[in-house]
């Protein structure tokens, strides 16, 4: 008893001396010892070991034996070597263990080993912790002499309030954990497998090592290295480190979680790291862990402590427990959300980090509340699996061939990882099971909650966020939405671009990983999508689907169906936005499209060119495909903002035009329509524009791709266009649809009102670009490559280049552009270029008109002083358009429409449909109105024409053909002139005789004739008589010659006198007359009548014609008496005369 007693005497001064060596405190810990030493077993082991004896007499002291004599002199200061426990420690902590001697290696064990074994060792633990052992049941019911009961309170030391008893337990932890013969129970549970794995020695004297905290990392490594097994190799090869084992090495590294002291191997391969990188960190509560695992991957880490520590956190990631702060920090909330209390889930699983982490997100993102201290150890671990891809079995056993082939070297600070996310988003060849494990990384670390998990991200963004995000908080998950916002800005750096797009990948694969849009779509998720808790899976309902749902309900009226929160319906369209900026980030587009777009867009790269490509090419592509993007572009056209590129990049016109509509919550089409209509602002850039340009090309393709058309016109398409999808082709039969109805003067329009004007904005936004009218444009594309390969699309350029070159068109392109001028004529707001044009001056003086009346009302106010000179020119192109063909003149056409076929029905009989005439039919008729028989309507309407072609000769088509090499001749000054003002012609009529083209000379006298009909039509005369005109012939009307017969009497009256400018000009046309009868005399009775009526002198010419009529009927009269005596006398001879007689020779007379 007195020994026991001593022993227990011992050991309360070992605890209280662990690390002070005070003289009084050395001298019990030598008596302590000595008495200790005298233990039959251990001093057997000692003998056997070293050979010598051990002291029996005096205090015995390691310092003092021989074994260890000169290495505790070496390594140990010498104030130590009376204290066996300093000495101890002393020689365990030593910097390199070669440094001690293989014997006193042994001694050391043995000492250390006997200590725990001796009965007396936990008597003091009974009477240091009485206490603390009845409150703990487990270690009140543990068979006493072997061990088990200081494990036991080792095992829990957390809940040890006693003072001695917490001091006493710690310091024999420190001297457990040495050796795994020293911990209750391991040797048994362990033996084959260390000798299975070679892992050390069991057997006293078969391998000399003192620190058996190798034997434990050995068995560590092997115990990861079997979760990074392929469970589908052979079982050669394979090893399995069995139950009760794992649990024990589990254990171990659980109780060694606070001290790193505890895990002799880290702390010895880790201690000159200790001091470089964590030299103020107190030991303690994991801290010494932590802070070496966020120097993992400094360039000044040695290899040895990179080594334990990813064995470590390898067996954190099987076993949570094995983090002491993540176990401490998270255990009320685990208790609390039932994390660790599903009986369906097997142990190992449930204890695993991954499942930590996934139960405690899920209560994150549900909003319920979890510490945060607990979240802040979760971030740390979240960011250690994102740093380190070898800490996830799955990802090193299921993709270790796309790392060896695609991303060898690349280990450090989360880079192998993004190497992988690299592969999988660029080349999409990662095998599923490798995508599969990287998506359940990805779901398990949540960078998306916060970037700063994913520390590749971290780094490469720094910049940007510290510019472009420094509005938003630090770890707010919109960040990333915020860096997405300046994807492809001038903000964004590569590196970081790069790294983003590879994260989202997989976010947009898994709508959960959107933390925000979880927290506002959640409900609406499990409302309309049916969809589980945040980290449940449905086999019925994948994560890529739910998103899908999601957004065929944003975009559903209220009659459809169920609808979208407001702020879910938010998030929806973000999504979208950042979805369009790479194809990659949609993975219904990329799954369904990956052939087509190797096919067709594998040299587009740059960003949004994808999706474009696979537009363009939309007839092209496999059938699963082009629902895809039919889809997807129908949604853009109903929410254009949904194109981040196009909207960032008519920024400035959104600004300006379309700011209202572009802060609607709900786009309806109206954004794209403003930006068509602002199309050619000073402010539209070129990406805009083409961007614009593409999406009115795309819609081309299908009515479904415009929104409001759709909308307007759905019900009248399928009622009346039936089978038909092109949108052009709908315009095409809409639009006829309604002009039958017009023209026939239907009672009601087949085509709703509110089509009818939707359809006016599709034929508007039509006529600017001749792309939008694929017919015309497939018609021309070759006419367009000879003639106009230097003029821009847009604009209605090409259309108007068409035009000016129409002459020299082939046959077919021809045909369609004179249908478009047609139509255009028919209806001038379909021309974007006179409606560009003149644009002000419709708001001018046409303000008030009717559209289909707006190029009358321009040529009307053609020569006011406020008119536009673009414009008028434009207007003067028009005209000559019009003067081309009557049927280009609706007006004229209207008007004429009897006339027409009744004077010019020889050159219609000559015509072919789609082809100009050339002015034949107006030239026609004007000198029908020379005549003076076409109707009032029709007359009206060539004199305007006749005013017009007589300002300016290129109205003029037949003069311009028949007198293309005369009038450079003869008139290249006039030609010349800046304004026309009726030069030309007067050129061409002064010039008359110098004339040699028959056909020119023809014309030139036509316009002569046409000039008798009405002074207006010859203006250089009217010009010079107007004075005249207003003081002579004020009372005559103008038309049929009046003014001019007016002029031409006073002229020979020499009682009025002209003015000289109009006396000569007068008499020049007088000659002309006169020249011009000569030359050209009348064709027929018509073409002469006509002519005497037209002349001035036809008072004259009708007494002279009278005088001869009389004069023949008077000679009538008296020939005709003498006529009738001469025919009496000769009937009354005949009647005198016998009558013949006819006998059978002959006739002869009879009385």
């Amino acid at each position: 008893m007195a020994a026991c007693g001593r022993v227990q005497r011992l050991l309360l001064l070992i605890l209280f001396s662990c690390w002070i060596s005070s003289s009084r405190g050395l001298k019990s810990v030598i008596v302590g010892t000595e008495n200790a030493a005298e233990n039959g077993e251990r001093a057997k082991n000692a003998v056997a070991l070293d050979g010598a004896s051990v002291r029996r007499s005096g205090g015995w002291k390691l310092a003092e034996e021989a074994a260890c004599r000169e290495d505790v002199s070496r390594i140990c200061p010498k104030h130590s070597w009376n204290n066996n426990l300093a000495v101890l420690e002393c020689l365990q902590d030593r910097k390199d263990e070669t440094e001690i001697a293989a014997d006193c290696n042994h001694l050391l064990w043995n000492y250390k080993l006997n200590l725990t074994k001796d009965p007396k060792f936990e008597s003091v633990a009974v009477e240091v912790c009485k206490s603390t052992i009845s409150g703990i049941k487990e270690c009140a019911a543990e068979e006493r002499g072997k061990g088990y009961l200081v494990s036991c309170l080792v095992d829990h030391r957390n809940n040890i309030s006693e003072y001695q008893c917490n001091q006493y337990i710690t310091k024999m932890t420190s001297i457990i954990y040495s050796d795994y013969r020293l911990i209750c129970g391991f040797i048994d549970k362990c033996k084959d497998d260390i000798n299975k794995l070679h892992c050390g020695s069991v057997n006293t004297g078969e391998k000399d090592v003192h620190s058996q905290g190798e034997v434990i990392a050995c068995l560590e490594k092997g115990l990861v290295a079997e979760q990074d097994q392929d469970p589908d190799q052979g079982p050669v090869g394979r090893f399995s480190i069995q139950d009760a084992c794992r649990k024990a090495i589990m254990r171990v590294a659980e109780l060694s979680s606070d001290d790193f002291h505890l895990d002799r191997h880290l702390f010895f391969s880790c201690r000159d790291d200790r001091e470089r990188f964590c030299e103020h960190t107190p030991a303690g509560e994991g801290k010494v862990y932590k802070c070496l695992f966020n120097h993992k991957f400094e360039e000044s880490m040695s290899d040895k402590c990179k080594d334990a520590l990813s064995t470590r956190q390898k067996l954190i990631v099987q076993d949570y427990k094995v983090s002491y702060s993540l176990a401490k920090a998270c255990k009320p909330d685990l208790r609390k959300y039932r994390c660790n209390m599903d009986t369906a889930m097997p142990r190992a699983r449930e204890a695993k980090l991954s499942y930590l982490l996934l139960c405690l997100e899920a209560a994150v993102h549900r909003g319920q509340t979890v510490s945060g201290e607990c979240q802040g150890e979760m971030l740390d671990y979240r960011r250690m699996l994102m740093e380190d891809y070898s800490l996830s079995p799955e990802i090193v056993l299921h993709c270790r061939g796309e790392i060896d082939t695609h991303c060898s070297g690349l280990h450090h600070k989360g880079r192998t990882l993004h190497c992988l996310m690299r592969v999988s988003r660029e080349k999409g060849i990662l095998e599923g099971h490798c995508q599969k494990a990287l998506q359940t990384l990805i779901q398990e670390t949540d960078p998306g909650a916060d970037y700063r998990i994913d520390r590749a991200l971290n780094e490469a963004c720094e910049s940007v966020i510290q510019t472009a995000c420094k509005h938003i908080r630090n770890g707010d998950p919109m960040i990333l939405s915020c860096l997405m916002e300046h994807l492809y800005t001038d903000k964004m750096v590569e590196d970081c671009e790069q790294r983003l797009l590879e994260l989202q990948y997989f976010i947009s694969r898994d709508w959960k990983l959107d933390p925000i849009m979880y927290k506002k779509c959640q409900n609406d998720a499990a409302r309309i999508c049916h969809t589980h808790g945040w980290n449940e899976t449905s086999e019925f309902l994948p994560p890529g689907a739910v998103f899908s749902c999601l957004y065929r309900h944003a975009y559903r009226t209220e009659m459809q169906g169920r609808r979208l929160s407001r702020d879910c319906k938010t998030e929806v369209q973000r999504i979208l936005h950042q979805r369009a900026l790479d194809v990659k980030l949609d993975p219904e587009l990329q799954q369904r499209c990956m052939t087509d777009l190797g096919k067709w867009c594998s040299e587009k790269t740059e960003a949004g060119q994808e999706l474009e490509c696979l537009q363009d090419h939309l007839e092209d592509l496999a059938p699963g495909c082009r629902d895809v993007v039919g889809n997807l572009t129908e949604l853009e056209s109903e929410d254009i903002q949904i194109e981040a590129l196009l909207i960032r990049a008519c920024e400035p016109v959104i600004q300006s035009y379309c700011h209202e509509v572009a802060d609607n919550q709900i786009d309806t089409g109206d954004l794209m329509e403003c930006l068509v209509a602002n199309k050619h602002q000073k402010e539209m850039n070129e990406k805009c524009a083409v961007g614009v340009t593409h999406f009115q090309l795309i819609q081309m393709k299908d009515f479904r791709f415009s929104y409001k058309f759709k909308m307007a016109c759905k019900e009248d398409v399928l009622k009346l266009c039936p089978n038909i999808k092109k949108k052009v082709d709908v315009v095409i039969c809409l639009s006829t649809t309604v002009r039958n109805d017009t023209l026939q003067e239907a009672k009601e329009q087949r085509v709703s009102m509110k089509c009818r004007k939707q359809l006016r904005v599709e034929e508007l936004e039509m006529s600017e670009d001749i792309r939008l009218e694929p017919e015309l444009y497939e018609s021309c594309r070759q006419d367009i490559k000879q003639h106009c390969q230097n003029v821009v699309f847009g604009n209605a350029q090409v259309i108007e280049c068409l035009k000016e070159n129409k002459k020299h068109l082939t046959q077919h392109c021809h045909q369609k552009v004179f249908r478009l001028q047609e139509t255009e004529m028919m209806d001038p707001e379909l021309d974007f270029q006179l409606m560009r044009v003149c644009k002000q001056m419709i708001r001018r003086f046409c303000s008030e008109t009717d559209a289909k009346n707006l190029l009358q009302c321009l040529k009307q106010n053609k020569n006011s002083e406020l008119m536009d000179p673009k414009c008028k020119q434009m207007i003067t192109k028009r005209q000559i358009t019009q003067n081309t063909d009557y049927r280009l003149n609706p007006v004229l056409r209207k008007a004429c429409k009897a006339d027409i076929p009744k004077f010019c029905q020889n050159i219609l009989n000559n015509a072919r449909d789609d082809n100009e005439l050339e002015g034949q039919v107006i030239s026609c008729l004007k000198l029908k109105y020379a005549d003076q028989r076409l109707s009032s309507d029709c007359e009206a309407q060539i004199s305007v024409i006749l005013q017009e072609s007589a300002l300016d000769y290129r109205l003029d088509p037949q003069l311009q053909l028949q007198c293309s090499e005369e009038i450079p001749r003869l008139c290249a000054e006039e030609v010349a002139a800046q304004e026309q003002t009726g030069q030309v012609e007067e050129c061409l009529k002064v010039n008359l005789l110098k004339i040699n083209h028959e056909g020119c000379k023809k014309e030139v006298l036509n316009i002569l004739k046409e000039s008798k009909a009405d002074i207006f039509v010859d203006p250089v005369l009217h010009t010079a008589c107007a004075l005249d005109i207003k003081h002579q012939c004020a009372a005559i009307p103008p038309g049929k010659g009046r003014q001019m017969s007016c002029l031409m009497e006073a002229l020979q009256d020499k009682r009025v006198r002209l003015q000289p400018e109009c006396k000569k000009r007068l008499q020049d046309r007088i000659d002309m007359w006169s020249y011009a009868a000569k030359v050209a005399p009348a064709e027929g009775f018509s073409d002469l009548a006509g002519q005497v009526f037209m002349s001035p002198a036809k008072s004259y010419i009708l007494s002279m014609l009278a005088m001869c009529v009389v004069l023949l009927f008077l000679m009538g009269l008296l020939c005709g008496r003498i006529t009738k005596r001469v025919t009496q006398e000769l009937k009354d001879r005949r009647l005198a005369q016998p009558p013949l007689r006819k006998d059978r020779k002959g006739y002869i007379p009879i009385n």
